[in-house]
């Protein structure tokens, strides 16, 4: 359980902090070559299943221009659409909260819980609970709460956070899984995914009843009819709204459209590019409240808006097609840096590519400018991605940013020393020389700090020869 003061630390490490734990971690995690196997197999048949419901499009490309588009127009008119949809969503019942950053969330999370004498909570899956540490600050108060989506539940009996924000567990294996139920939930031992995922159900069926509050996220926020649009494959987050008698919802600013239409190709597309399905199995529309005559449903329905530095974000024209995500989970499906380092090694709600991008935003660019380096900028991320976000490039412009705005005195020196060198092409040239002739040294000996590098890298052969001078003789 965490402290106020722990959650804080989390969402504002000490500059330096950050980065040291993800060298650490991804330096770890690298040499742990059986769990990097597991997760690659975990993922080898995402290909062929996201390929096959590709193809089954009239036109993939085009697809992908029209949830662009759509998301695009939502978040490049927030100030026109987020005033429809409050207005649309009240009419209907419900109330909207708005919250500036992620203490401001939990503290009207928490009031929301003493206002209804709550005393047990269940959620469905959430990232932006994650975001906001939750959990932590719930529990703090005395409040029990249990996640109700399978993934999001093993990762809770073991104590650790979302591996990939889609696939909470991918990283644990079936044999984990029933040892681990048999430590907490009392089971016998089973390999039958079926009967493990029945332990889960006939223990979360007693919690749903009990519960006084149910917790869930939201895939999309539809202005023109005041509807949150909720996406799952476990029916959980419909229960989590209809048996308990107050719903709250928390969600991204960002997660506005304009309209029902949108949805046509916004759902297909996060299906197919995110798991590998035509069509997620639960895809649900809440407009309030339980009305007059209806049989369930909860007796009160709140929604928690959530900025905590989507706004920054917002004002960067350059970047602000990164709030068009809708969190597929495609961009680190294919990333190679994600396979190889894992999602804890991020330290972050949002992993992978995308996670790269935007958290230096949302958490500041001193303490996380070195997620941005966490790429091999091959582009992967970017032909992934269903909504057209220029996530490579982007990570390029997080680096710029990085270098103008809060270099370390390292960074400084040697941008001076290469500005230096690269001024004076005697310099410069010279420096190629003796580069060329120490490299093969260099290989042999391994000298500190290169022999850190060297251990997972393999150096090419020196060239013979410069560029320049190459160049010299082809112009003869």
């Amino acid at each position: 359980m965490s402290s106020p003061a722990t959650t804080a630390a989390a969402e504002h490490p000490r500059p330096g902090v950050a980065k040291k734990q993800f060298l650490h971690d991804a330096a770890e995690h690298v040499r742990d070559t059986g769990h990097r196997d597991f997760v690659r197999r975990a993922l080898g048949g995402y290909y062929l299943s996201r390929d096959t419901q590709k193809a089954r499009f009239r036109d993939w490309e085009q697809a992908r221009d029209a949830a662009s588009l759509a998301k695009w127009s939502a978040v490049n008119r927030l100030d026109e659409l987020l005033p429809e949809f409050v207005a649309n969503f009240e009419s209907g019942g419900g109330r909207v909260h708005w919250a500036r950053d992620a203490a401001e969330a939990r503290a009207i999370i928490l009031g929301l819980l003493a206002e209804a004498d709550a005393k047990a909570v269940i959620k469905s899956k959430c990232m932006t609970s994650e975001e906001i540490h939750l959990n932590a600050a719930l529990e703090e108060a005395g409040y029990g709460v249990v996640e109700s989506d399978l993934g999001e539940f093993i990762q809770q009996l073991r104590g650790e956070p979302p591996y990939h924000f889609v696939f909470p567990c991918m990283h644990v294996r079936r044999d984990e899984i029933s040892d681990l139920f048999g430590k907490h939930l009392g089971t016998e031992p089973t390999d039958s995914p079926e009967e493990l995922t029945m332990i889960a159900r006939r223990h979360l069926r007693r919690l749903y009843v009990e519960a006084d509050v149910g917790i869930t996220g939201a895939n999309f926020l539809v202005a023109e009819t005041g509807q949150i649009s909720i996406t799952e494959n476990e029916g959980n987050a419909r229960l989590t709204v209809a048996l308990p008698r107050i719903h709250i919802a928390i969600a991204g600013i960002e997660k506005l459209v304009a309209r029902l239409d949108d949805l046509a190709v916004l759902l297909p597309m996060l299906a197919a590019a995110g798991s590998g399905q035509p069509m997620t199995c639960y895809n649900t529309l809440y407009g309030g409240p339980r009305q007059a005559g209806e049989c369930d449903g909860p007796e009160a329905m709140h929604l928690v808006l959530l900025d905590n530095g989507r706004t920054a974000l917002l004002a960067d024209a350059e970047q602000r097609d990164a709030l068009q995500c809708i969190r597929c989970g495609a961009c680190l499906n294919v990333c190679p840096i994600f396979k190889n380092v894992g999602g804890f090694t991020y330290g972050t709600t949002y992993q992978g590519p995308i996670g790269s991008v935007i958290t230096p935003h949302l958490r500041g660019l001193a303490e996380w400018n070195h997620l941005s380096g966490a790429s091999s900028l091959c582009g992967a991320c970017t032909d992934a991605c269903p909504v057209r976000i220029d996530i490579h490039h982007h990570l390029l412009h997080n680096r710029r940013n990085a270098a103008r705005t809060a270099p370390s005195r390292l960074e400084r020196l040697g941008q001076r020393a290469f500005a230096f060198v690269a001024r004076r092409p005697w310099l410069f040239a010279a420096g190629g020389w003796l580069f060329r002739k120490t490299l093969p040294l260099a290989k042999t000996l391994r000298p500190p700090p290169l022999s850190a590098w060297l251990a997972t890298r393999d150096l090419p052969a020196a060239p013979r020869q410069s560029f320049r001078s190459a160049w010299r003789r082809r112009s003869r």
